[in-house]
């Protein structure tokens, strides 16, 4: 199938797909004599596994890795079960700081009551130390 055929089936666009071949998540695609890249089912198993860890938020570092763990059934889950954990940390701490984020432009928001920029209490509070 042509790039945009996988790019269909797996529902990533064509442009990701070619910087996914460009830093090596994707093996490079065969090429045909005029020069159409060609996918296969094995293609798209791997690009929906990328798009599935992209959803996660996993690094594209992390996700290179499970691929590679994955050419070696028996080998001990580890690995997976702490870079998942590692994530889940990250995730945490960004809802942490989500969260502060939040509440202080909620405060911002209900800060000023002039109808001038003149007075206005949000670019004052954004200008103080």
């Amino acid at each position: 199938m042509k790039i945009s055929e996988l790019a269909k089936a797996t529902n990533v666009s064509a442009k990701t797909i070619r910087y996914y071949e460009q830093v090596n998540l994707l093996l490079p695609a065969k090429r045909s004599e005029s020069g159409y890249r060609h996918y296969d089912k094995k293609d798209i198993a791997t690009l929906v596994f990328i798009r599935r860890c992209r959803e996660l938020n996993i690094p594209i570092i992390d996700i290179k890795r499970l691929l590679d763990v994955q050419n070696n059934p028996n080998a001990s889950c580890a690995f997976i079960d702490e870079m998942i954990q590692n994530q889940l940390i990250r995730i945490q701490a960004a809802q942490k700081e989500l969260a502060l984020l939040e509440k202080s432009l909620a405060s911002l928001a209900s800060s000023c009551n002039n109808h001038t920029v003149e007075g206005c209490s949000i670019l004052h509070q954004l200008q103080s130390n």
